[in-house]
């Protein structure tokens, strides 16, 4: 397990706030299957709609929600999950240091907290990615841009992230490894 992860879970798990919002969940051993199942290459397509199903009935309940924000606006907790979601992206350090820079703004996480406290914007968040698990490209952008026109907190989130270069590096192809590159020599000979 990354160092980085466990420290930010250890310095969550010392505030009762995260405890107790924590101890709402239907049931931390499927949950802990479920993170297994999807850390395997081939995963199943059901168990990422299961995660999916858990995450959204759980950011619906007002102490889950509270305890993943508190993820984000407790520095002891922050940075060190912080640094074990852009360690795996040294071969993307503009998009690291986006994250890292967007995650370290009391703006953006004042919007985050905004976008999570909307009934409203959740459902329609939630509907985007059903239609992006669906691979109904046309339904992701007509919940994107519904969201994004008629809730002031998700256009500020937006321009939040945009000022952090976020958006941008998000867009950026990786870049190709040697395999990739081998791979693409090997196929066009």
């Amino acid at each position: 397990m990354n160092r980085n992860l466990a420290k930010g879970l250890q310095a969550a798990w010392g505030l009762p706030e995260f405890r107790g919002g924590v101890r709402h969940l239907i049931d931390l051993d499927e949950v802990t299957g479920l993170l297994a199942t999807l850390s395997v290459a081939d995963h199943d397509r059901e168990v990422e709609g299961s995660l999916l199903d858990l995450l959204r009935s759980g950011l619906d309940t007002v102490e889950i929600r509270e305890a993943v924000l508190l993820l984000l606006e407790r520095d002891e907790v922050r940075r060190p999950l912080v640094a074990a979601v852009v360690e795996p992206l040294a071969d993307r350090p503009g998009q690291a240091a986006a994250i890292a820079s967007a995650a370290e703004d009391p703006a953006v996480r004042c919007e985050v907290r905004a976008v999570l406290d909307s009934a409203k914007v959740r459902e329609l968040i939630w509907q985007a990615i059903d239609h992006q698990l669906r691979d109904n490209r046309f339904g992701l952008i007509r919940r994107a841009a519904v969201l994004f026109v008629r809730h002031p907190s998700v256009r500020r989130l937006a321009w939040a992230l945009r000022r952090h270069g976020v958006l941008r590096e998000l867009r950026r192809k990786p870049p190709m490894t040697s395999v990739d590159a081998e791979g693409r020599g090997q196929s066009g000979a």
